[in-house]
Formats: C-alpha cells, sequence, structure tokens
C-alpha cells in the first residue's frame, strides 16, 4: 500500500497468529499513534512494515520506519508526556508531545510493554509486547 508522502506500507501477518483478548479499540489507539510518528517522521518514499508475531507467551506488533530516527540521548525520555525530541521540528509537524505517552499508558493498561530501538538516519522500531494469558479486567 502507498500513501500520503507516498510512502510504502508493509504489513506482515502471519495465518495462525493466536488472539489476544483485549480492547481492540485501545490496541488500534496505540498502533495508529505509532503509525502516525512512522508516517510524520519518515520523508517522502520510504518504508514502513508493521510486522506481527507470537513469541514465547507474547504478541508482538512492531511498527518500523526508516525514517529520521531518534537520537541515542532521547530514548529513555520519548514515553514521557509533552517530551519532544526536536522542538523546533515538532512544532512545523503539529502535534502535543503526547503521542507516545498515550501508547505507552494504553498497552500499560492491557498488560503490556512498549519499547524503541532507533538509530539516526535510519530509522525507528516501535514494539509492543502483550501476554497471551492476559485478560482485561472490567472496571
Amino acid at each position: 500500500m502507498i500513501i500520503g508522502k507516498k510512502h510504502t506500507i508493509n504489513e506482515k501477518v502471519p495465518m495462525d497468529l493466536a488472539e489476544i483478548n483485549v480492547d481492540p479499540d485501545l490496541l488500534e489507539r496505540a498502533i495508529s499513534n505509532l503509525l502516525d510518528n512512522a508516517i510524520k517522521y519518515t520523508p517522502a518514499g520510504g518504508k514502513i512494515e508493521i510486522i506481527t508475531k507470537t513469541q514465547e507467551n507474547n504478541l508482538l506488533i512492531t511498527v518500523k520506519d526508516n525514517g529520521i530516527g531518534i537520537p541515542a540521548e532521547d530514548l529513555p525520555r520519548i514515553f514521557e508526556r509533552f517530551y519532544r525530541v526536536d522542538k523546533s521540528r515538532s512544532r512545523e509537524m503539529g502535534g502535543t508531545g503526547l503521542g507516545l505517552a498515550i501508547v505507552k499508558h494504553i498497552i500499560q493498561t492491557l498488560g503490556g510493554e512498549v519499547s524503541v530501538q532507533s538509530e539516526i538516519n535510519k530509522g525507528s522500531a516501535f514494539t509492543i509486547k502483550l501476554p497471551l494469558a492476559f485478560s482485561q479486567r472490567n472496571g
């Protein structure tokens, strides 16, 4: 699929992917935030992948791009509310600095965790890890 700035988006989802019992709207919101960032911070013609797989007793969902990347010194703080890596560029591109904090909160609510690997000018890979045995509590 090609969208927006002529990005190519590929999805890799195995046919035998395990099901997980979580709120699909919350999970969609988290993935959508990660995908929005990948689109925003990947130059025109870039590649974005959504990779889903099971590993041990977890479902892993990775949103990977070949965009501008995140400096190593910023990685520990990117999930903080209102934190922006490049304040001037973030203002140009819009956003509040809340997207990744929201992702982290949603994934923790679903019983999982989110992590990132990134390299300047090579891109970023955000991975959501959700336990397969988790059942959401009501209330």
